[in-house]
């Protein structure tokens, strides 16, 4: 009986083995860690009156050397130039060309600089060493390599290291270029980038110039590629992210305290050939546990600390195809992603990037999702997409949603809501109000103790009445929408709303009467909760 039991519990124990693999080392790619450590290399070489052309930017190394940084996997990603050079930038567009021209008061962009770092993933190192002459690496200087990194890392928060791998390790070429200038006349810190797959802040965009100064700190011009608007092929539709996630199965689970912790499985189709390594959008605080692909294989994964450039990124196995489908399957948990503001009031600080989202694209992309919700069963769940089941596990209020269409993102609100809803026939709709009865602490404090003028359940049936009345005269002006569920949640937030499909976040100043905000010191200087008294003092003259 004894030895039964003692192999009984072994099974067991490698089930759960099996089952529950433990936590991997984010950031333990081998060629990963050669960009992060990179450092100068052995070899250089002088320059003298070349012109380095990307697109619209023109780099003139007019006298000077240039340092080539330790070659990764046979491969030279970026490069120090010291001496004398001058970049000059006209974008194609006319736009662009008044923006800098406000910017500058100048008719001609004309930076000189005296050091660069460049990080590229282009023919850059080839252009270089074939127009320059053997030099000595004595005259090296790494000052200008870490400040690019103590830039990126640290200021700019982008993962541009992982950015090279993803280049790296495709067995298609790259065309990635980021130059750091010190700039004599507009600015010592100015960065000129360029990403076939669009740039973070300006996507779909491929070309940026922005200046990072504590105080000049900016985009100053951003456009297509010069031959995209040549061919009539530069818009604001494209997709040139690497991958396009069609699938989400979110299981989701959220404490008292606020601590989320989520399982998400994730199918993706590759955009293009030689995708190897994917980013995606993850709450810096939330923080990757494990990552698995096909069959369970563990898949190496990057994310480094999230006051630095934390950006989320798997290493698949092996490169894709173009049109390639893959799941890969990740855990991950934090505290910071929702905040419990008391009274039973949750916040959702992250509502974008809960789970792994899609990096570039922002709502352009459209994705099928299924959601697990797992919370406190004396909360209220509100998501997107339909309500398949509401059940209560153990002390656990468990609700499961799906999306009817593919949806631009997924969200959710919850906390101790009193819910009010209607139906409407024409168009056929279900409407939610969530309201919550307590209000949260900040607000408890601000007035004193006198919870009873706080409640914003007596003002739920005006949300849902103008909920009701909104959908009727939009979906008459354009047509019906493709959901059949609205939920206006209440958020502790006084300042601003938010509409997700089939969700909406308004504030929780929206549920109180005009007594209690005047109360609480919200004073409505622009007639924010008043839209005739706010058109009157527009017609008056008003700013």
């Amino acid at each position: 009986m004894i030895r039964a039991t003692i192999y009984s519990a072994l099974v067991c124990l490698i089930l759960t083995a099996t089952y529950l693999p433990a936590d991997q080392t984010p950031n333990a790619d081998s060629t990963y860690q050669q960009l992060r450590s990179i450092a100068v290399g052995r070899e250089a070489v002088t320059v003298s009156n070349i012109t380095l052309k990307r697109d619209a930017a023109h780099f003139q190394l007019n006298s000077g050397t240039v340092c080539f940084l330790a070659p990764v996997q046979g491969k030279v990603t970026g490069a120090i130039f010291v001496g004398e050079g001058k970049l000059l930038l006209t974008p194609p567009i006319p736009l662009e060309q008044r923006s800098l021209k406000l910017l500058t008061k100048e008719d001609e962009f004309s930076e000189s600089f005296d050091r660069v770092a460049l990080r590229f993933t282009d023919n850059t190192y080839d252009e270089l060493k074939q127009a320059g002459k053997p030099g000595s690496v004595s005259a090296c200087d790494a000052g200008p390599l870490s400040d690019a990194q103590h830039t990126m890392r640290k200021k700019l928060h982008y993962n541009l290291d992982a950015r090279i791998l993803q280049d790296l390790l495709s067995p298609e070429p790259g065309g990635l270029f980021v130059a750091f200038l010190h700039g004599k006349h507009y600015s010592d810190k100015m960065l000129l980038a360029i990403d076939p797959h669009g740039l973070d802040e300006v996507y779909p965009e491929e070309i940026e110039l922005a200046t990072y100064e504590d105080n000049k700190q900016g985009i100053w011009a951003a456009f297509h590629y010069s031959s995209e608007y040549a061919n009539g092929k530069a818009t604001s539709a494209q997709q040139n992210s690497v991958v396009h996630i069609e699938h989400q199965e979110l299981d989701t689970s959220i404490e008292t305290s606020g601590h989320l912790s989520g399982k998400a499985v994730t199918t993706f189709v590759a955009r293009a050939p030689g995708v190897r390594v994917v980013p995606f959008a993850l709450f810096p605080a939330l923080r990757a546990k494990t990552v698995t692909g096909d069959g369970g294989q563990p898949l190496n994964f990057i994310q480094e600390d999230k006051l630095q450039d934390p950006q989320f990124w798997v290493v698949l196995p092996k490169p894709l195809a173009a049109g390639e489908k893959y799941t890969i399957t990740t855990t991950y948990d934090g505290k910071e992603a929702v905040v419990n503001e008391g009274g039973g009031n949750f916040f959702p600080v992250s509502r974008e990037d809960w789970y792994p989202n899609a990096v570039a694209g922002g709502f352009g992309e459209f994705t099928n999702y299924d959601l697990t919700f797992r919370i406190p069963k004396n909360m209220k769940m509100a998501a997107t997409g339909n309500l398949v089941s509401e059940t209560t596990q153990g002390d656990r209020n468990v609700t499961v949603w799906k999306s009817a269409v593919p949806l631009v993102v997924a969200g959710f609100n919850f906390g101790r809501f009193k819910v009010a809803d209607d139906k409407l026939e024409h168009p056929a709709m279900e409407v939610l109000s969530y309201t919550n009865e307590d209000p949260p602490n900040w607000a408890q404090g601000a007035a004193g103790g006198a919870r009873g003028t706080m409640s914003t359940v007596e003002l739920s049936k005006k949300a849902l009445a103008e909920t009701e009345l909104s959908v009727r005269i939009y979906s008459d002006y354009f047509g019906a929408v493709p959901y059949n569920r609205l939920a206006i949640t209440q958020q502790t937030a006084t300042n601003f709303g938010q509409s997700w499909p089939g969700l909406v976040y308004i504030p929780m100043t929206y549920l109180l009467d005009t007594t209690t905000r005047h109360f609480l010191g919200i004073v409505d200087t622009a007639g924010y909760f008043n839209v005739e008294r706010h058109t009157k003092w527009r017609i008056n003259g008003g700013d």
